[in-house]
């Protein structure tokens, strides 16, 4: 099953706190997922600054500078994985680097109606 493990962090923090991985250490435990077939995509996102936020209402569309909405914790990036269960898509999110500075949100990913998988 393939789950998407969003990376959390306080932009702050996650380069300046002494728990902070470098990129170096998240590049290679990517690999090892890689290595094992457990890690199908995954990317950095460059500072919530840098978002643009997109709406349609009423048919409307709106495009805002910056995120949806302002919190602590902004997504830093995301690894999607293929686990055989939740239990080990959570074991493999606990190893993700920037877990140790800020959080990682586990969610199944749901397949479209009519969608085939690529992978």
């Amino acid at each position: 099953m393939k789950y998407l493990c969003l990376v959390y962090s306080d932009e702050q923090a996650l380069h300046n706190s002494p728990d902070s991985p470098h990129d170096d250490e998240c590049q290679a435990y990517a690999a090892s997922l890689m290595a094992t077939g457990q890690m199908l995509a995954g990317e950095a996102l460059h500072p919530v600054n840098s978002a643009t936020t997109v709406r349609v209402r009423g048919g409307q569309l709106s495009i805002t500078d910056g995120p949806f909405a302002e919190t602590r914790e902004q997504l830093a990036g995301f690894y999607l994985i293929e686990a055989r269960d939740l239990n080990e898509a959570l074991q493999i999110a606990g190893k993700i680097p920037p877990a140790r500075v800020g959080s990682i949100e586990v969610r199944p990913v749901r397949q479209l109606a009519g969608v085939e998988p690529d992978v």
